[in-house]
């Protein structure tokens, strides 16, 4: 069996929320300002790790598991939505003490991690946006909407892991860095009907619905995005993203945020990291030391 533990080597920790371990990594001296990386779906705290090592040399970085996801734990029966999501993180950011903090986000990692912002604007010092959103955008890709379906759903995303096994292919440009292990480190998690609970339970909390459960929370969440128009902000953009497409997602956040320095990466897909990682991490450094990176 292909192992992807060399290309995932930090320690792990857990956070008990009423009896559900919630996995989180702690990376870089403890007393540094904190950067809270913040993944989606149908990934975890491994799509990540080519930007740990290196911010983590001048910054502490916290990246959790969502409840579901990568190392944390699965319930069948819990409540996967945004609010909860964010409740979860909120825990975790007080339990660790964590104060002004930059926001690393990713997929559903910015309605997440904006919905903390929101809640705790004092809090939030600075942002990087990677291919995500944090606003209401009815478009949404045939394919994705097919695995809301009752049944097809649970059949796709839970019997046959779909949703994760596509992605890898789907969301990235550059797949010849879908080694073997690369591709068993997303996919560990995901390992069985049970595992997968959260993969279609986030697909289903997509709120596209007006009187979905999470359509408020996401509205509440859009109606303070503007508390936020000059903070500094980082925006990562993956152009060939197939669902977070530039004319719908990048053009939100740039009518929100016209301050925000913005890079594009012509070649990279949903996947950003993963298929620019070497072009993301001097750009996240730069942000974060206060520099204005080179176009």
């Amino acid at each position: 069996m292909v192992s992807y533990r060399d290309e995932y080597p930090f320690e792990s920790s857990w956070l008990d929320l009423d009896g559900i371990r919630y996995h989180y990594l702690d990376e870089g001296p403890r007393d540094a300002p904190p950067v809270v990386m913040l993944h989606g779906n149908p990934t975890w705290s491994f799509y990540y790790r080519t930007l740990i090592p290196e911010i983590s040399q001048t910054h502490r970085v916290i990246v959790p598991d969502h409840v579901g996801c990568g190392l944390s734990d699965k319930p069948q029966d819990y409540a996967y939505t945004l609010d909860q999501h964010i409740e979860n993180l909120e825990q975790l950011i007080a339990h660790l003490d964590l104060r002004g903090l930059t926001l690393v986000l990713h997929d559903w990692g910015g309605a997440i991690g904006m919905g903390y912002a929101t809640r705790y604007p004092e809090n939030v010092e600075r942002f990087v946006v990677l291919n995500t959103a944090a606003f209401y955008q009815p478009s949404l890709p045939l394919r994705i909407k097919l695995c809301r379906l009752p049944g097809l759903g649970d059949l796709l995303l839970r019997g046959l892991n779909a949703f994760a096994r596509l992605a890898l292919p789907m969301a990235t440009v550059h797949r010849e860095r879908l080694t073997p292990e690369v591709r068993a480190g997303y996919l560990a998690p995901y390992d069985s009907w049970e595992n997968r609970v959260a993969i279609l339970r986030f697909v289903q909390d997509i709120p596209l619905e007006k009187g979905h459960p999470s359509r408020g929370t996401l509205e509440d969440i859009e109606a303070n995005l503007y508390l936020f128009s000059e903070r500094p902000m980082l925006i990562i953009w993956g152009a060939r993203d197939f669902c977070f497409t530039v004319q719908d997602y990048l053009t939100g956040w740039q009518s929100r945020f016209p301050y925000a320095e913005v890079q594009v990466i012509e070649d990279a897909g949903h996947y950003v990291v993963e298929d620019a990682h070497e072009q993301i991490v001097p750009w996240i450094r730069a942000f974060l030391d206060g520099k204005t990176s080179s176009i």
